[in-house]
């Protein structure tokens, strides 16, 4: 399935959609994909912010906002989000989860990346209209489903193999 189809289903379905993406033999190459394409889009999220604020204070050019953010972003954040899967894999091992360390990196990456259209909103917003309660609300919008779709994929994928089939939505 398209990978903008799957987007959308996992607002609907978020453990369908992952429970698919985890069928069959793992693939670290795709979940490794999900990382980098959610990073790229977060990336290209931050534009918006950062013309704004190069434009209301000049001492720091546009370039080296972008650079920062492309350091930040494509560079450092996968590190830490592959560090924050193993956390949670442990800790939901500890709590009885059944699942593997792979299906606990696809759930998170695939929340970041399904939840990735939002942050572009919410990049807007920041760029457009700056603080204020609307940015307030567009990054809960992005944190609130970014959550829903982690989470709902991190309990598909720590449910024992025999109650995958009848798992409640």
């Amino acid at each position: 399935m398209p990978l903008s189809t799957d987007i959308v289903a996992s607002y609907r379905g978020p453990r369908r959609v992952v429970r698919r993406h985890l069928s069959g033999p793992a693939q670290e190459g795709r979940a490794l994909a999900f990382l980098m394409i959610a990073c790229a889009v977060l990336f290209i999220a931050q534009w918006p912010r950062l013309s704004r604020e190069a434009t209301l204070d000049p001492s720091v050019p546009f370039e080296g906002r972008v650079a920062g953010a492309l350091f930040g972003i494509v560079l450092v954040l996968p590190l830490l989000a592959y560090l924050v899967a193993l956390v949670v894999h442990g800790l939901a091992r500890l709590a009885g989860g059944k699942g593997s360390a792979y299906g606990s990196r696809v759930a998170l990456f695939w929340g970041l990346l399904a939840a990735s259209p939002l942050a572009l909103f919410d990049g807007l917003v920041a760029g457009f209209i700056g603080d204020g309660p609307q940015r307030a609300l567009s990054g809960a919008l992005f944190l609130g489903a970014f959550f829903y779709i982690w989470g709902a994929g991190l309990i598909e994928a720590h449910r024992p193999p025999t109650d995958k089939s009848r798992a409640p939505e």
